[in-house]
């Protein structure tokens, strides 16, 4: 994959740590020549991904409260400043308050919750492709992160669920909008990982194991099978696609009912 991303400035949100998706399709980048600039969610989290991303020795890393348009304004601004252009947005932020995430959908999907997983993990990709599309030439490239719970209830996915949903949503009609730009926009669909986010779900060790068994595949994806996903959509590799979702899940989503035989 050497020289697959030379010259390209590609902006990855999402960090958390070195099991992060995130961090896995920064490395695949870097290595297939890409430049590459970070941001993370506030101080508290600034130590964590600063010594997580130190190796891929970025152009910056940038402070970026995703759920306030001055700070993504801020960012934008700080980004023009120092390359002029980006040519891949990485949008992989996800939220919902922990109690949230454990018992029954309508006991536990308070209008707050609603309101925070709404706008943290589905409205800030339309946030940030909005202020970032005016410095993204033709042939630039948007990719985000969803899960099957989406579409299929999924145990204790809850309120993440819905959020997804709508996020799903938002690439197809962001896809035809920004499309008149030259700009593509996907989404990678990944099967259950052992991430951050992953760990505030009640149950998830066990949908691990479970999972491994049901997969076409009977295995569970690793995180660099997902990056390489999003290597050949934010590459020349994918240049007709957009506005799709790309399953990266072992052929989860393909499955039915548990074979009875």
């Amino acid at each position: 994959m050497d020289g697959l991303m030379q010259g390209k400035r590609a902006l990855v949100t999402g960090v958390a740590n070195e099991r992060s998706i995130a961090f896995a399709i920064a490395q695949q980048f870097q290595a297939a020549g890409a430049e590459l600039i970070f941001t993370y969610p506030g101080e508290a989290m600034a130590r964590r991904v600063l010594q997580t991303v130190e190796p891929l020795k970025a152009a910056a890393v940038l402070d970026l409260d995703v759920s306030r348009d001055d700070e993504i304004d801020r960012a934008a601004a700080e980004v023009r400043r120092i390359w002029g252009r980006v040519d891949v947005l990485v949008h992989s932020i996800g939220y919902a308050p922990r109690e949230a995430l454990d018992g029954r959908f309508a006991d536990v999907t308070s209008r707050e919750a609603w309101r925070i997983t709404m706008d943290i993990s589905a409205y800030s990709l339309i946030a940030l492709a909005r202020a970032f599309k005016p410095m993204m030439p033709p042939g630039s490239s948007i990719v985000t992160l969803t899960y099957y719970g989406a579409e299929k209830v999924v145990t204790n996915y809850n309120v993440m669920g819905v959020a997804k949903a709508a996020l799903e949503a938002s690439v197809r009609y962001l896809a035809e909008d920004l499309g008149r730009e030259g700009i593509r926009v996907n989404a990678i669909s990944a099967g259950p990982l052992k991430t951050l986010a992953a760990a505030g779900i009640k149950g998830m060790r066990a949908m691990l194991s479970e999972n491994a068994a049901r997969t076409p595949l009977r295995r569970n994806i690793d995180h660099e099978e997902v990056a390489r996903a999003a290597l050949f959509l934010c590459s020349q590799m994918g240049s007709g696609v957009t506005g799709e979702t790309l399953y990266v899940d072992a052929g989860q989503n393909i499955m039915g009912v548990v074979s009875m035989g």
